[in-house]
């Protein structure tokens, strides 16, 4: 398996698996809407190929916490008979590590509590990140990079896109 930065000719792939991971079409209109915008960071979103075809897909777009750059995370996709293969986990490592190589300071999301921790996401309370709805709980994870300094503290402001769909 190779995980690399998407393609302009990777979007049907992209597409099939978000529409095939979750069910619906909301996740891969999201992902539209988030190229078509000003938060999209191509250097963020990448692909899991095996044997030449792409199986999973995730991205970051730019965010902020309390007007300061943050990242929110997803959606993350893998199709449906290559789940639990380790195939979401390369990506969930690969997207970490560019957006750290890239000097952002935290990566947010909104997912389940008992999976994203071994990537080192805790609830994002615990960093005074405050989610756009407190309902989410624990579900509101976030990830310290090397240059999170603390200071990034307040409401969490997702994409544009998010918000829309």
């Amino acid at each position: 398996m190779l995980v690399r930065r998407e393609e302009a000719a990777d979007v049907p792939a992209t597409d099939a698996i978000h529409v095939a991971a979750f069910g619906r079409d909301a996740e891969k209109d999201l992902v539209a809407a988030l190229r078509a915008s000003s938060a999209w960071l191509p250097r963020l979103s990448l692909v899991a190929e095996d044997g030449g075809r792409v199986v999973g897909h995730v991205v970051c777009t730019r965010a902020h916490v309390a007007g300061r750059p943050a990242l929110g995370l997803g959606p993350l996709g893998v199709l449906p008979a290559r789940q639990k293969r380790g195939v979401g986990s390369a990506l969930m490592h690969a997207v970490v590590a560019a957006a750290d190589a890239l000097d952002e300071p935290v990566v947010v999301l909104l997912g389940h509590s008992d999976y994203y921790p071994r990537f080192g996401f805790r609830p994002a309370a615990s960093l005074g990140i405050e989610p756009p709805d407190p309902l989410w709980g624990n579900h509101f994870q976030a990830r310290p990079l090397s240059t999170y300094d603390g200071s990034a503290r307040g409401p969490f402001a997702y994409a544009q896109p998010f918000n829309e769909l």
